[in-house]
C-alpha cells in the first residue's frame, strides 16, 4: 500500500471534516507498522485556496498530475462550492478513477453529492447527511443503497455527513487497516465520546 495520502482542497473546503483522519495518519500514533502517511494537497491549478476557516493552502500538486498508482487514498473534503455547480466536478471524475483502479477515496458532506451526480453512489453503499440531500442531485439513482448511519464504508469508498469527521476517520483508518480492532474501538471512543477508559488501551499501543 502506498503511504501517500491525497487530500483534495478548493475554495471554501470545510476545514473541520478531514482533520481528524489526516493528523493521525500523518503521525503514525497507535498504528500497526511504525511510520505516518505523507499527507499531500491537490488543487484544481497551483493557486492557494482559501478554506471556510479562512486558511490559505497552497497546493503541493494539481489534479492532472495525480494518478490512482500514485497514491494510498484521496480524500475529498466538503465545500460551499460542491452545491454551486460544476467546479469541482473534476474531482468527482478522478474519484471514478481512482475506484476503478482499486484505490480507496473518501468523501465526507458536499463531496458526497458530486459523486452522487457522477454516477459513483448509485452502486455502492454509503451515507451523506441526509438521503434527500442527494436525491436532488441529478444522476442519482442510489437510494437503495444509502445507509442511515454516521459514516460507511462500503468496498473502497467511504462517506460520511459534516457532523460525522470523528466517524470519518475511523472508516477511513478501517479501510486502509492501519490500527489493530481494539485499538481503532479505543480511538473513536475517546475522540467520539471522551471515554476515558479509550486512553490506557490506546497508551498501550
Amino acid at each position: 500500500m502506498k503511504r501517500i495520502v491525497h487530500h483534495a482542497v478548493y475554495d471554501t473546503l470545510a476545514d473541520w471534516e478531514t482533520g481528524h483522519a489526516i493528523a493521525h495518519l500523518r503521525s503514525g500514533r497507535y498504528m500497526r507498522e511504525p511510520g505516518g502517511f505523507e499527507v499531500v494537497t491537490v488543487g484544481l491549478t497551483s493557486e492557494p485556496i482559501v478554506t471556510m476557516g479562512g486558511i490559505r493552502i497552497t497546493p503541493d500538486i494539481t489534479l492532472d498530475r495525480l494518478t490512482p498508482a500514485d497514491s494510498g487514498l484521496l480524500i475529498l473534503p466538503g465545500a460551499d462550492l460542491w452545491d454551486m455547480g460544476e467546479e469541482l466536478a473534476p474531482f468527482a471524475a478522478k474519484a471514478g478513477e481512482f475506484l476503478d483502479a482499486g484505490v480507496p477515496v473518501a468523501a465526507i458532506c458536499g463531496a458526497t453529492a458530486g459523486l452522487a451526480r457522477a454516477g459513483l453512489l448509485n452502486d455502492r453503499p454509503h451515507t451523506s447527511a441526509v438521503l434527500q440531500y442527494l436525491e436532488m442531485q441529478p444522476g442519482y439513482d442510489g437510494a437503495k443503497q444509502f445507509l442511515d448511519q454516521d459514516a460507511v464504508l462500503g468496498g473502497d469508498l467511504v462517506t460520511a455527513g459534516p457532523t460525522e469527521p470523528v466517524a470519518f476517520a475511523r472508516e477511513i483508518f478501517r479501510r486502509l487497516d492501519v490500527y489493530r480492532p481494539e485499538v481503532l474501538d479505543a480511538w473513536f471512543r475517546l475522540f467520539a465520546h471522551s471515554d476515558p477508559s479509550a486512553y490506557e488501551v490506546l497508551m498501550s499501543a
